[in-house]
């Protein structure tokens, strides 16, 4: 028997007391913003209630190796979830399958089945939403820190590159997503343009 609510409790704590005070982005606020963001794809793909606490569980620790690491961190949230899981119910093909979608959100990312493709969209759902800027700005707060990104024109060439390479992968986002997505590349490189 899989014990969702303390796996729950379990992350949600930990990274709220170990994530660095600098990750303006990749914060607890994120992960809670992905699991609405899976919970609400995951319901319009009609997947089970088994799958959801699946996905539900990868991406509570989709994001927990930043309390150890920047580079890599899905990596070590992998290695993360196969040491606590069992703990917790997990069977070793379910951990798998929860390792298979943490993976799933490292970039470029490469989903290989449905909760896969649910949770990519699930983290970067918010590039085909009216919180791009908002949020946006707080992935270049971020990686000034972490990733030697200084100027503004270089995180707006950085994110007009993006935008263009980036693809949604469920029906719910391509439907939902696409159209306000193009629309902010369309300003980004208005932006660019405009620098240069």
């Amino acid at each position: 028997m899989k014990r969702y609510k303390e796996i729950e409790e379990h992350i949600l704590g930990k990274l709220k007391a170990e994530l660095p005070k600098d990750l303006y982005y990749h914060g607890l606020h994120h992960t809670k913003d992905v699991l609405r963001s899976a919970e609400m794809i995951g319901r319009d793909e009609n997947i089970t209630e088994d799958e959801m606490i699946l996905l539900k569980t990868a991406v509570l620790y989709h994001d927990s190796g930043f309390t150890k690491v920047y580079r890599n961190h899905e990596e070590i949230g992998c290695d993360m979830a196969r040491e606590e899981l069992p703990k917790f119910g997990f069977k070793p093909d379910e951990v798998e399958k929860v390792c298979g979608m943490i993976m799933a959100t490292k970039i470029p990312q490469r989903p290989n089945n449905k909760l896969e493709n649910i949770i990519a969209d699930a983290d970067l759902e918010y590039l085909g939403t009216d919180e791009f800027w908002r949020i946006g700005n707080t992935l270049f707060q971020e990686i000034k820190t972490y990733l030697n990104v200084e100027s503004e024109r270089q995180w707006n060439i950085i994110q007009m590159n993006f935008l263009k390479s980036h693809q949604y992968h469920t029906t719910f986002c391509r439907n939902n997503r696409e159209a306000l997505k193009q629309k902010h590349l369309a300003e980004v490189t208005a932006l660019v343009e405009k620098e240069g």
